[in-house]
């Protein structure tokens, strides 16, 4: 049977939380040789945790290209810019694979968005958002259940910025690492939880 746990924390609450940020291996990948060391890495996972950032807009009907992909392994977080080289095959290939969960919140949307770049054909992926409301939790975003099932505040600051820039900055990078590795320890905590359907691919709402 599941656990309890708590379905809400107060914005009060998350604050009084400790401030945590990935604090391993982050491995910007810009080359061939890199994406194949990735690849290698990810095909020796169960599970890998995703996310995607996107320039902002910032006025009606304008929209940009998802422009880095961020996958967290227990070994690191590769940072995938995708201006900078066609890293496609590695990442529809990571996709596709039954063989290795891919969790993340708002999944449906970034492959969605992703499948604008290149094909894809997901498999095994891991909304972890749609599963959390599903056992009835209020707000679904990552800060929220790191707050409720990690017991970590993450913090916020560079949303917005510009992730369509060439070099991102320490603040972008750290940002960016913590999101996938948050949605990675929050899988594993939901999968001891019981809180994941065997063999469910939960990426749907």
């Amino acid at each position: 049977m599941p656990v309890e746990f708590l379905r809400a924390i107060s914005p009060e609450a998350v604050n009084a939380l400790p401030i945590r940020r990935y604090e391993g291996e982050v491995r910007l990948v810009a080359t061939r040789e890199d994406a194949e060391r990735a690849a290698a890495d990810f095909a020796a996972e169960h599970v890998v945790g995703f996310d995607t950032e996107t320039r902002p807009a910032f006025r009606v009907g304008q929209s940009y290209p998802t422009a880095l992909v961020q996958v967290a392994s227990a070994r690191a977080v590769y940072l995938f810019q995708l201006a900078r080289a066609d890293f496609s095959a590695v990442l529809r290939d990571l996709l596709a694979s039954p063989a290795t969960v891919k969790a993340g919140v708002g999944l449906a949307e970034d492959v969605r968005q992703l499948g604008k770049v290149f094909e894809v054909a997901p498999a095994a992926l891991v909304d972890l958002g749609a599963l959390a409301r599903a056992h009835g939790v209020e707000r679904s975003g990552v800060r929220t259940l790191a707050a409720l099932f990690l017991g970590i505040r993450i913090p916020k600051g560079t949303k917005t910025s510009n992730w369509a820039a060439r070099t991102l900055s320490p603040q972008q990078i750290a940002y960016a690492a913590t999101d996938a590795w948050a949605c990675r320890e929050l899988y594993l905590r939901f999968a001891a939880m019981r809180l994941v359907p065997t063999g469910a691919d939960a990426a749907a709402g």
